[in-house]
């Protein structure tokens, strides 16, 4: 059993453990969905991918490659570009901020390296951050973030 196995073995039982107790959570009589709507849907998720992570390790039939050394300052940095998406939300607003986050992130994760590379990143932020808004705005009925600077 490999490291991918025991860590997918790990999360499952946390994600299962988490999911039972969501179904103790009384619910609202205020809103039609309950508390533990999006929980249950986050921690189902979750289990069913670290099920699969499981499956496919008992599944493969060859050995893997070594995998490269971690890059922890990329990692550290990326933490922080997070820290400033956070940060900027409320002066932005949801949609300004995770248009930027998102092209900031592609840029960071994949440097574009001509025109059409950088309209491809800015066009993915464009559909992240509309197709988010649209979703939890207007199918979901949650608030998101305006501006203070900007009142988008």
């Amino acid at each position: 059993m490999s490291r991918d196995a025991i860590a997918g073995l790990a999360v499952l039982a946390a994600s299962l453990a988490l999911f039972a107790l969501t179904l103790g959570l009384k619910p609202s009589p205020l809103v039609p969905i309950g508390p533990g709507f999006y929980p249950r849907i986050v921690l189902g998720l979750t289990a069913l991918l670290a099920a699969a992570l499981v499956a496919f390790d008992f599944l493969q039939k060859k050995k893997r490659a070594a995998l490269p050394a971690a890059d922890y300052a990329s990692v550290a940095l990326h933490f922080g570009l997070f820290g400033v998406y956070v940060v900027a939300l409320p002066w932005l607003g949801f949609r300004i901020a995770t248009v930027a986050y998102v092209v900031a992130a592609s840029a960071f994760m994949a440097p574009p390296r001509n025109a059409r590379q950088w309209g491809g990143a800015l066009v993915l932020g464009l559909v992240t951050a509309l197709g988010t808004y649209y979703v939890f705005e207007h199918y979901l009925h949650v608030l998101l973030p305006r501006g203070r600077w900007t009142d988008f």
